[in-house]
Protein backbone atom coordinates (compact mmCIF):
# COMPACT_ATOMS: atom_id res chain seq x y z
CA UNK A 1 0.00 0.00 0.00
CA UNK A 2 1.46 3.39 -1.04
CA UNK A 3 1.55 6.70 1.26
CA UNK A 4 -1.48 8.06 -0.30
CA UNK A 5 -3.70 5.00 -0.57
CA UNK A 6 -3.06 4.73 3.67
CA UNK A 7 -3.49 8.42 4.49
CA UNK A 8 -7.05 7.86 2.64
CA UNK A 9 -7.62 4.87 4.53
CA UNK A 10 -6.48 5.90 7.98
CA UNK A 11 -9.04 7.64 10.49
CA UNK A 12 -8.98 11.48 10.87
CA UNK A 13 -6.70 12.56 13.49
CA UNK A 14 -8.56 14.57 16.26
CA UNK A 15 -7.63 17.77 16.95
CA UNK A 16 -6.72 19.01 20.38
CA UNK A 17 -7.71 22.84 22.14
CA UNK A 18 -4.20 23.91 21.50
CA UNK A 19 -4.22 23.12 17.86
CA UNK A 20 -7.38 25.04 17.81
CA UNK A 21 -6.10 27.73 19.61
CA UNK A 22 -2.99 27.94 17.11
CA UNK A 23 -4.98 28.14 14.47
CA UNK A 24 -6.83 30.79 15.86
CA UNK A 25 -3.78 32.90 16.65
CA UNK A 26 -2.77 31.95 12.82
CA UNK A 27 -6.12 33.84 11.62
CA UNK A 28 -5.80 36.51 13.71
CA UNK A 29 -2.09 36.99 11.96
CA UNK A 30 -3.51 37.08 8.65
CA UNK A 31 -6.37 39.14 9.55
CA UNK A 32 -4.05 41.64 11.09
CA UNK A 33 -1.99 41.62 7.58
CA UNK A 34 -4.67 42.21 5.76
CA UNK A 35 -5.14 38.60 3.64
CA UNK A 36 -8.70 38.61 5.87
CA UNK A 37 -11.82 40.63 6.20
CA UNK A 38 -13.24 40.61 9.00
CA UNK A 39 -16.29 38.59 8.67
CA UNK A 40 -14.23 35.90 7.33
CA UNK A 41 -11.82 36.24 10.29
CA UNK A 42 -14.91 35.90 12.65
CA UNK A 43 -16.38 32.67 10.03
CA UNK A 44 -12.94 30.80 10.31
CA UNK A 45 -12.58 31.53 13.78
CA UNK A 46 -15.82 29.34 14.40
CA UNK A 47 -15.02 27.24 12.52
CA UNK A 48 -11.61 26.39 14.09
CA UNK A 49 -13.16 25.99 17.34
CA UNK A 50 -16.10 23.49 16.09
CA UNK A 51 -13.18 21.38 14.31
CA UNK A 52 -12.95 17.73 15.26
CA UNK A 53 -9.81 17.06 12.86
CA UNK A 54 -6.73 18.19 11.90
CA UNK A 55 -7.55 18.30 8.40
CA UNK A 56 -10.54 20.73 9.32
CA UNK A 57 -8.60 22.98 10.93
CA UNK A 58 -5.87 22.68 7.80
CA UNK A 59 -8.47 23.41 5.53
CA UNK A 60 -9.56 26.85 7.08
CA UNK A 61 -5.35 28.11 6.37
CA UNK A 62 -5.65 25.78 3.50
CA UNK A 63 -5.55 29.24 0.80
CA UNK A 64 -3.15 31.33 3.46
CA UNK A 65 1.01 31.43 3.59
CA UNK A 66 1.85 28.99 6.26
CA UNK A 67 5.07 31.64 6.90
CA UNK A 68 4.51 33.79 10.12
CA UNK A 69 7.12 36.60 10.10
CA UNK A 70 9.03 36.99 12.34
CA UNK A 71 11.22 39.33 14.83
CA UNK A 72 13.43 41.62 12.83
CA UNK A 73 16.53 40.49 15.66
CA UNK A 74 15.78 38.05 18.64
CA UNK A 75 14.87 39.96 21.79
CA UNK A 76 17.39 38.73 24.16
CA UNK A 77 20.53 40.05 21.59
CA UNK A 78 22.49 42.36 23.16
CA UNK A 79 23.61 45.64 21.00
CA UNK A 80 27.34 45.95 21.02
CA UNK A 81 26.88 49.92 20.72
CA UNK A 82 25.09 49.55 24.60
CA UNK A 83 28.42 47.58 25.53
CA UNK A 84 30.50 50.10 24.45
CA UNK A 85 28.06 52.59 25.63
CA UNK A 86 28.60 50.86 29.62
CA UNK A 87 32.37 50.16 28.89
CA UNK A 88 32.89 54.24 28.70
CA UNK A 89 30.18 55.42 31.39
CA UNK A 90 30.84 52.75 33.59
CA UNK A 91 34.46 50.56 33.11
CA UNK A 92 33.73 48.12 36.43
CA UNK A 93 30.82 47.12 34.16
CA UNK A 94 33.27 45.31 32.17
CA UNK A 95 33.83 42.97 34.31
CA UNK A 96 30.65 41.60 35.05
Amino acid sequence: MNDSEEHITSPAIRASDAERDRVEAQLQHHYAVGRLTLPELEERVVAAYEARTREQLHALLRDLPSEVERPASPPHAIDSRLLIVLLCVSPPAALV
